[in-house]
């Protein structure tokens, strides 16, 4: 059979899911995926990590996975000069596969996905790092104006309640825009300036860093012994949000070992400072599961860089969620997904 002749592939019955239908799967969904993903056996550390190109205009992220019946991959470009474009900083897009023929199945919104991924894996982390009597409604900071921080705090006052919210930005117009999306919660949001920061550290329970600063936020001896801060800002080994006055002090637990050597700045740099060793940091596997038991005392640090199997996992719910929500019955009240 010549190339001429060759049966031309076919894209029948594939779907194309876009950031509004992304939206209909539930943080609370992709948390409890993940969560399961983890007691099912997946092993971070065997994962196929991220890699990456160098183009023209930044970067090319290449993110594949595999899981059971599913396969996907994410593309993703990063591009510093988009902001003066008026452009998000990374766009991309999803591929997945399923089924004894890996047929293609779904072509996913990436940056929709990320911008659910993300907050899911950071959610899971406080769901097991919480201390055992959090119960009180908490105090949430969240260091950043953009999608990330929209994200995790809309993440956080579905899964905690939340008695105030502190929005530590820069950029005063976007500070306020983030704010005003959170008037109907009726939960109190302050705006702060980073320079006037120091009661939101103090006082908050959860503090989510969400920036891309290459250097430590804020004081990291102020954070409350028993509080939990998610760092999610950047992937790499040379950028930082959190100082080593913080990461002495907490108990840290990261995605992977091996992800974090390669690509957290907030834990490669204290590491080669001397001031935590290796040896001394959880995998987020062994906590969600019950290997180990984090001691008491002291803040406990969650640090994350994003992994192909997280986009794999939440992708499979978007799209069974997509195609549950189509489907001639339409979802039912008993669907988890719903």
């Amino acid at each position: 059979m010549t190339d001429s002749t060759l049966p031309a592939p076919s894209f029948a019955g594939m779907h194309l899911i876009a950031e509004d239908a992304v939206a209909e799967t539930s943080i609370r969904v992709a948390v409890d995926a993940l969560e399961t993903a983890l007691r099912e056996g997946l092993d971070p550390e065997r994962e196929t990590p991220r890699s990456r190109v160098a183009t023209q205009a930044g970067e090319l992220l290449i993110m594949p996975a595999t899981r059971g019946g599913h396969s996907g991959c994410k593309l993703l470009t990063s591009t510093p000069d988009n902001a003066r474009r008026g452009l998000p900083l990374i766009q991309g897009t999803f591929v997945l596969f399923e089924g004894p023929g890996q047929r293609p199945a779904a072509i996913i919104d990436g940056t929709a996905l990320t911008n659910l991924r993300t907050p899911a894996v950071s959610a899971l982390a406080v769901r097991h790092l919480l201390p055992r009597t959090a119960g009180d409604p908490m105090r949430l900071t969240v260091f950043g104006t953009g999608t990330q921080a929209r994200a995790h705090v809309e993440a956080m006052l579905t899964l905690h309640e939340i008695r105030e919210v502190s929005l530590v930005g820069r950029n005063s117009l976007r500070r306020d825009r983030l704010a005003a999306r959170f008037d109907r919660t009726g939960v109190p949001v302050r705006v702060v300036d980073p320079g006037s920061s120091t009661d939101a550290v103090r006082r908050a329970d959860i503090i989510c860093c969400c920036t891309s600063a290459p250097t430590p936020l804020f004081d990291g001896a102020l954070v409350k012994a028993d509080a939990v801060v998610v760092v999610i800002g950047s992937h790499s080994p040379r950028m930082r949000e959190v100082d080593d006055s913080l990461v002495a002090r907490s108990h840290v637990v990261v995605e992977s070992l091996a992800s974090t050597l390669r690509e957290a700045g907030d834990i490669v740099i204290p590491l080669a400072a001397g001031v935590i060793r290796k040896e001394s940091l959880y995998p987020l596997r062994d906590v969600v599961t019950g290997r180990v038991q984090l001691p008491a005392g002291g803040p406990r640090l969650f640090k994350g860089t994003g992994m192909p199997w997280q986009d794999l996992v939440v992708g499979v719910e978007i799209y069974r969620t997509h195609l549950a929500r189509r489907s001639p019955a339409g979802p039912s009240d008993s669907d988890p997904r719903t």
